[in-house]
């Protein structure tokens, strides 16, 4: 079972003038300690199960670039990118350029999105739902045709692009994620396009996971080519005492057929907390 951090929750004790360095210790720690994965959220502001709107935000690609350069074995990952908050030629290009940059270490996390709010406040485009899946499916193709090497035009409902050149290719082509546990639109999509799904713990697992395989055999994709994640909050307590809690959920995801968490850590900038997982928590993960 991997295990990675994602970091949700910006608002730190040392305020933004402190950021950058919590963020680099945080990161070094994590690396050391074993996480897999270091992903932030695609958001502008605060989301209302972390804290309100005016809490600290970053945006997410050059959050990603800037945790490029503080650390040198950890995937990188935007947890998830809303599809429509940047065309998706430029965004095949960020993705690319995090993957030259970091050395071979991004990945593509994407979803439809969500949050009309942050969208009206700042201008982003929101589009009616069933549109914005039309508009994930048209970024999964894109984003694959500009990392196949190919030039080809690409033509499709709302997006079109003349000539898809991407020099420099990304250094292996990106694993994509979609997050989203919908069993109608998300997981298919999943199915086709992608390399990891990602649930919550809380939700009906096993029937999530059922419904993907159910859409890999109408699309003739093997279910065991893609790897099940799910995302749940890291508490093992201040000072690890919730660490057999914690495990035996684990061992119950694992189980089901998960085979990675991602979530935030609770005070992460206490590194009390970090050395809870170096020590119990990832060795334990690694033999589930």
């Amino acid at each position: 079972m991997k295990i990675g951090l994602h970091l949700a929750d910006l608002t730190y004790p040392s305020g933004p003038a402190g950021l950058a360095d919590d963020l680099t210790r945080i990161a070094a720690a994590a690396e050391d300690a074993g996480f897999a994965r270091i992903s932030v959220m695609d958001h502008v502001w605060q989301i209302a199960n972390h804290g309100p709107p005016e809490h600290d935000m970053l945006e997410a690609y050059t959050t990603l670039g800037f945790l490029a350069a503080r650390t040198s074995r950890v995937d990188l990952v935007a947890w998830v990118t809303a599809t429509t908050y940047r065309v998706p030629g430029l965004l095949a290009k960020l993705v690319s350029t995090l993957d030259v940059l970091s050395g071979g270490r991004a990945w593509l996390g994407i979803g439809a999105g969500w949050n009309a709010e942050e969208s009206a406040g700042l201008g982003l485009p929101f589009p009616p739902l069933a549109e914005r899946f039309e508009r994930l499916e048209e970024t999964l193709q894109i984003c694959r045709l500009m990392w196949s090497g190919s030039e080809e035009p690409y033509r499709g409902t709302h997006y079109s692009l003349e000539r898809t050149l991407n020099a420099p290719q990304p250094l292996r082509r990106p694993p994509i994620l979609i997050g989203g546990g919908g069993e109608q639109k998300t997981l298919r999509l999943v199915a086709r396009y992608a390399d990891a799904c990602n649930v919550f713990a809380r939700d009906d697992v096993a029937r999530k996971l059922d419904v993907l395989r159910a859409h890999c055999e109408t699309e003739g994709r093997d279910y065991d080519e893609i790897e099940k994640t799910a995302q749940m909050v890291l508490d093992v307590g201040e000072k690890g005492e919730k660490v057999d809690e914690f495990l035996a959920e684990l061992r119950r995801l694992a189980g089901l057929g998960i085979q990675a968490v991602q979530g935030k850590v609770p005070d992460v900038w206490d590194p009390a907390r970090i050395a809870v997982f170096a020590r119990e928590v990832i060795p334990a993960a690694a033999e589930l």
